[in-house]
């Protein structure tokens, strides 16, 4: 007899753990984005394309990139964790000053999340910007790019667009392939409407530093723009409605 309550209870842990999965289950990327829940890149002719940096900010490489784009009048998209722009509010200011987009990429950057600790973190994270900056970002990225949809419909009913990256951009640059493994990943697909990943804090990010020397340069004699996420939904927007 002691058998059936244990049977019983494994059946009602398979249940509710089955229901979970069935729920927060990732239906694809043609749903989400005919939902326009998710963005991973725009269809445009037009050479533009836009660059993100998730992670930061870090004092060091944050700074050396932002040279950089300045050097090259161009404008990136900074997914930032709000730990880290309450350590650094200076940098999080000069990322705005000079033209630059700034994001939601969570509070503690924490691998797996429920539903209510990410609407925590979003919100402790834009409190921490609109602090520094007055503004309240409200496009987001999932750590690791992680997402079902618990995570989607949590960001979207909190007001947020959730935004990834091309799939054939990924540089991979955490794990420090190789400048040359990062330059070419970026010069050999880019395509109007991109959006590129790279890291600008979270370990070493000295090969992106160096890798971006040369793709800034690159892209700009072959005519592209670098533009915001932001700006490259505005250009979606109005094509979508031509």
């Amino acid at each position: 007899m002691k058998s059936l309550p244990i049977k019983i209870g494994v059946l009602i842990i398979l249940f509710f753990s089955f229901a979970y999965v069935t729920f927060a289950m990732d239906k694809g990327r043609p749903y989400y984005e005919k939902k326009g829940h998710v963005l991973w890149e725009i269809k445009t002719d037009e050479k533009v394309v836009a660059l993100t940096f998730d992670d930061g900010p870090h004092k060091t490489y944050t700074t050396e990139i932002l040279e950089l784009l300045a050097e090259y009048d161009a404008k990136a998209t900074f997914f930032v964790i709000g730990e880290r722009a309450k350590k650094l509010p200076e940098l999080i200011s000069q990322i705005n000053d000079e033209g630059h987009e700034i994001a939601n990429h969570t509070y503690t950057h924490p691998l797996s999340i429920t539903p209510e600790k990410l609407e925590q973190e979003l919100k402790m994270t834009n409190e921490v910007i609109h602090d520094i900056t007055g503004i309240s970002p409200m496009n987001y990225r999932p750590v690791g790019g992680t997402y079902n949809d618990q995570i989607i419909n949590t960001a979207v009913e909190n007001g947020y667009k959730v935004i990834m990256w091309s799939w054939h951009q990924d540089t991979e640059d955490w794990k420090r392939p190789g400048v040359d493994h990062i330059v070419q990943t970026v010069l050999t697909g880019t395509k109007p409407g991109d959006i590129v990943l790279f890291h600008d804090a979270g370990g070493d990010r000295s090969q992106t530093v160096t890798a971006l020397k040369t793709i800034l340069p690159k892209l700009k004699e072959q005519g592209y723009q670098f533009l915001t996420v932001s700006e490259l939904m505005e250009i979606k927007s109005i094509e979508v409605n031509k």
